[in-house]
């Protein structure tokens, strides 16, 4: 048994980065000029910004507790989802993410608006509201309750810290926050997780010493064709992952960038960094593992022990001061999603609920004052469920929402992709599919149990296969049916209005019309060089930060560890500067 080494330099890190979220926040405040650049950076941000907020949104620290216990208990299986997720980056970047730029409007709803009619504008505006604010609340707490667990910090406290640093990023500088701070926690985390990585390997005597001292099965593929339900489960996951990324609810990741050429760059750097996050994220759980067979008595105050198992075998090979880096990483992960959430909603809110019901002739200044106001009152809304979820510590709230995230979340999102490929569905086709869509999940859920496949076919399910199958059934049963009837209203197309075939037609065409910035922008509006050099310099700044960290008394490959984390983020950051630099306009004579 071993304690979790939480030192004073560790404790540094960690305020060291709460303190420079803020200052990203303060950096790109000057960005924000309108409502535009407040909720998706006016239409101008460059393709690894983008690309590193897309991906950054797309976790949350549930891979590193959830997902790490899965591929510390069972092994491969769990990247399978991650692996839908680099699918759906590449189909993003292969069709869906210039198309989503090329819509043209501020928020995702006002694409549905666009497609469905104002009817379902509303639908899907009080979808998302509470779903997105609960979801985003109990992020925060699971990362509170981990924290409490393994560190012994008071779930509180970090509720609160977290949430108003999120808070405050996303009130002074909207979506410019958002963006910018995504793209230095990607800088900062991925170093970390591979320099963890790394010296796993290194401290199990290599790659093929790892793989031999798993347990059987562990690393195994054919496990897809033996294992009882096993192969359902891989398919539904990966077919969940990509429709998740690519729906018009999504489409929200791409408004912000600057035009249909940045889009698809931005697909494709999401892609390759969850390929090489399955490497970085599931090798170390595997190798806690393989170390420490039983997490029990090392974390008896954690419910499922393995959910601590990264933090288990970090904790054994890093370096003092590393860890603070790690978690720096973690919080992240989880701050990523909420401070996007949190101005996506706002952004849902004005743009959908307040102008249009309220206040459609209301100026940009009155938009841009109110939706600050709107980002605050979500802001605080979130901290407070959080905090309500921590008294309630016998309800695992985080791993029910992922479970539900099937039956409430595919209904959603199966019209908002087909609604991009079919043209010909009425008005009604896309909420009418999500109600659908909900009374199938309470039937498939009662009717369709692991029992009764078990006693139709005479098998003995573990509890692993038990969860195959309930979890493939209701992908598979969701998807049929919703698909099912929203193809099916295509028959009720000719009985639509005139004027909604003619906003339909009109929909696809923008849809399919890329952007070209300088044309309907002005070159003059582009900020590029503005973006490089202040991005490169936060980077930077950081990069210097972490080399410092090498003077923490320490082995020569721990302190290889931090040349190599900072000095990698160093190099982007120069290079960021020198690109700004040279994309200034030349000074007139």
């Amino acid at each position: 048994m071993f304690a979790i080494a939480f030192t004073s330099f560790d404790a540094a890190v960690l305020i060291f980065y709460f303190g420079y979220m803020v200052a990203i926040s303060w950096v790109f405040r000057r960005f924000v000029t309108n409502i535009s650049d407040y909720f998706r950076g006016g239409g101008k941000a460059l393709w690894w910004m983008v690309g590193g907020s897309a991906f950054m949104t797309a976790f949350s620290a549930w891979t590193f507790t959830g997902a790490a216990s899965k591929a510390y208990a069972d092994g491969w299986p769990i990247t399978v989802i991650y692996v839908g997720n680099a699918l759906g980056f590449l189909l993003n970047a292969l069709y869906f993410a210039p198309r989503f730029r090329q819509l043209r409007v501020i928020t995702a709803v006002e694409a549905i608006r666009l497609r469905f009619g104002a009817v379902s504008e509303q639908v899907f505006t009080w979808l998302q509201l509470p779903l997105g604010t609960l979801q985003a609340a109990i992020w925060l707490n699971a990362l509170a309750v981990f924290f409490a667990a393994v560190f012994g910090i008071d779930r509180g406290p970090t509720i609160i810290a977290t949430g108003l640093v999120v808070l405050v990023m996303a009130l002074m500088s909207g979506s410019w926050a958002v963006l910018a701070g995504d793209f230095i926690q990607v800088l900062i985390l991925m170093p970390v997780c591979l320099a963890v990585t790394g010296l796993a390997v290194l401290r199990l005597g290599g790659f093929g010493h790892l793989v031999e001292q798993l347990p059987a099965g562990h690393a195994d593929l054919g496990q897809i064709f033996s294992k009882e339900f096993l192969g359902l489960w891989c398919a539904a996951m990966i077919l969940k992952q990509i429709t998740s990324t690519n729906n018009l609810f999504e489409a929200g990741r791409y408004l912000c960038v600057k035009d249909s050429r940045h889009a698809r760059w931005a697909g494709f750097l999401g892609a390759g960094l969850f390929l090489l996050g399955i490497a970085i994220w599931f090798i170390p759980p595997m190798a806690a593992r393989a170390l420490f067979p039983d997490l029990t008595t090392v974390f008896p105050g954690i419910r499922d022990p393995a959910e601590a198992s990264f933090i288990a075998i970090a904790s054994e090979v890093m370096p003092v001061g590393m860890m603070g880096l790690l978690v720096s990483g973690i919080f992240a992960a989880t701050m990523s999603s909420m401070d996007s959430g949190i101005n996506k909603n706002a952004g849902i809110f004005i743009r959908n609920c307040y102008q249009p019901l309220c206040r459609p002739d209301a100026p940009d200044a009155h938009l841009l004052r109110v939706g600050k106001i709107a980002t605050a009152v979500l802001g605080l809304i979130v901290i407070a469920v959080a905090l309500k979820f921590s008294e309630l510590k016998e309800l695992d709230l985080f791993l029910q929402m992922q479970r539900v995230s099937i039956l409430i979340g595919v209904p959603i999102l199966v019209p908002l992709l087909l609604g991009l490929v079919v043209r010909h569905t009425p008005p009604w086709s896309a909420w009418s599919t999500v109600l659908v869509g909900f009374f199938c999940s309470a039937f498939i859920t009662d009717a369709f149990t692991p029992a009764w496949v078990a006693a139709r076919y005479g098998l003995t399910l573990d509890a692993a296969a038990r969860e195959y199958w309930t979890q493939g059934m209701q992908f598979f049963g969701n998807v049929s049916i919703a698909s099912a009837w929203f193809l099916g209203s295509t028959l009720f197309w000719k009985r639509t209005s005139p004027r909604y075939q003619a906003d339909v037609a009109t929909f696809f065409t923008r849809l399919n019309t890329p952007v070209d910035f300088d044309r309907e922008e002005g070159a003059q509006q582009a900020n590029d060089a503005q973006q490089q050099t202040a991005i490169g310099g936060l980077a930077v700044a950081y990069g210097i930060f972490v080399l410092l960290l090498v003077f923490i008394p320490n082995p020569l490959l721990g302190r290889l560890a931090f040349i190599g984390c900072g000095g990698g983020v160093l190099v982007i950051g120069a290079l960021l500067i020198r690109s700004g630099r040279a994309a200034r306009p030349a000074p007139r004579p």
